[in-house]
């Protein structure tokens, strides 16, 4: 079992930046990759970006590409997320997840562990 604790969320305005943090805790040796995911009320929870703990590979959603950057420090076990150029559609709760799978790691159900979530809300 891996646990996971997310910290970083808040309430800022359009434009502004924020830095997600997931540290992983419990039996991360056998943790391949880190996700972030995020869900706005009333809606499905959604893919944002991952990346594999050994390699530093990383993918992220259309929507957020070139504004968010996922990295990990191998050392500290822990994830971040940096979210620059906010939007009001970016407020969400944000969640961190991990997986031992190798694979469709854009899916909620690839992923074991889940964070218990920290709240982005961007301001118009």
């Amino acid at each position: 079992q891996v646990q996971l604790v997310e910290s970083g969320g808040g309430l800022v305005q359009a434009g502004d930046s924020l830095r997600l943090s997931c540290a992983a805790s419990g039996r991360t040796y056998s943790s391949w990759a880190m996700g972030w995911f995020r869900q706005a009320p009333g809606k499905e929870r959604q893919f944002v970006a991952h990346i594999t703990w050994r390699t530093g590979d990383t993918y992220y959603a259309d929507s957020v590409k070139g504004r968010f950057t996922i990295s990990r420090d191998n050392d500290k076990n822990t994830a971040y997320l940096q979210l620059n150029s906010l939007k009001p559609e970016d407020t969400a709760v944000y969640y961190c997840a991990e997986t031992s799978s190798y694979y469709n790691l854009h899916r909620v159900e690839s992923y074991e562990n889940w964070g218990q979530g920290t709240q982005v809300t961007v301001s118009s």
